[in-house]
């Protein structure tokens, strides 16, 4: 059976690849083989495809409830603009997208976010 962690991930992944196809109508394919990344999007406006990695966006509520990422490899190094293009954070049925930098975290406020992030879906 499959840890708690990984089955979080796989419905991450899920619910973004859900969220790109109907917020932005990105075509969305999964890697085969293990990656870097976890899903390949293509931009139906600009033909490009783009390597996203999903990773879980907590709130903390210690923080005012801010909005964060931890992107993290399993190594602990940071994901680099050489590893995937965008980072997709998951919550629930909502999720935001943003550039790679090569931070370990990402951080925002619920305003800021929707100025600085790409919101692909909102709670029900």
């Amino acid at each position: 059976m499959a840890h708690d962690t990984q089955i979080t991930g796989v419905v991450s992944e899920l619910t973004a690849a859900k969220l790109l196809m109907t917020s932005l109508g990105y075509e969305v394919a999964k890697p085969f083989a293990p990656e870097v990344y976890d899903l390949l999007a293509r931009d139906p406006v600009n033909g490009k495809a783009y390597r996203i990695q999903v990773k879980t966006l907590r709130v903390r509520t210690d923080r005012d409830n801010a909005l964060v990422v931890y992107a993290r490899k399993s190594n602990g190094q940071p994901y680099t603009q050489d590893d995937c293009d965008y980072i997709i954070g998951v919550n629930g049925n909502r999720a935001f997208m943003f550039e790679c930098e090569g931070l370990t975290e990402y951080w925002s406020t619920e305003q800021t976010a929707k100025k600085r992030w790409i919101e692909l879906g909102a709670s029900a």
